[in-house]
């Protein structure tokens, strides 16, 4: 979660596509979080749809990192994904997530995990399998997102080929991180997108 202002208050967000589309998604009060633009959102899930790279986004197991409103989970989600975990630590955030949660009724496919994304640890045993597709929508230029994606490969958070979209801003550095693969980059405004694959 970014904690630039960057938006206003009274902005709303809704699901593109899917079995929400046209719902409005609860927002954490404030300018708190920054999150991702609707045309940026709605052009990362046409990609993760239609690219050859990409396994779609039906029946898969996302986990959200840096979740804010959780957006990007819920609209995977709405577009058939089986089971998302919202990582976030501020607390109204994960309010606001609950909030849609109920919302929507999804409380058997969701999970909200209070945690600092870059510090995972082990990904729970108990849990179930390892997630497939991964959003980050970190704050931009502080290193958090590249810090994420080393933390998901020694916890075990992701099953081998799992792809990754990860948000970052269009003036940033270079970046590499072992076990990931780029996939493909795309710009959006201020923002970049890059689709990463988890090869372990």
């Amino acid at each position: 979660m970014d904690v630039r202002p960057a938006f206003k208050p009274n902005s709303r967000m809704r699901i593109a596509s899917g079995e929400f589309k046209g719902r409005n998604l609860t927002a954490p009060p404030g300018l708190a979080t920054r999150p991702t633009s609707d045309r940026a959102r709605q052009a990362v899930f046409n990609i993760l749809e239609h690219a050859p790279w990409s396994p779609g986004v039906r029946d898969l197991r996302v986990i959200d990192l840096f979740a804010g409103s959780g957006a990007l989970g819920f609209e995977a989600l709405s577009r058939g994904a089986a089971f998302c975990l919202f990582v976030e630590t501020d607390e109204a955030a994960r309010g606001a997530i609950r909030e849609t949660v109920d919302a929507f009724s999804l409380f058997g496919r969701t999970r909200v995990h209070r945690r600092d994304a870059t510090d995972l640890g082990q990904r729970p045993g108990g849990d179930g399998p390892a997630f497939e597709l991964a959003f980050l929508d970190p704050p931009y230029a502080k290193g958090l997102g590249e810090q994420s994606l080393a933390r998901l490969a020694a916890g075990n958070w992701l099953a081998p080929g799992a792809v990754v979209a990860f948000e970052r801003g269009v003036g940033e550095a270079a970046f590499a991180v072992d076990g990931f693969e780029p996939l493909d980059t795309r710009d959006y405004g201020a923002a970049r997108v890059h689709f990463l694959r988890y090869a372990p």
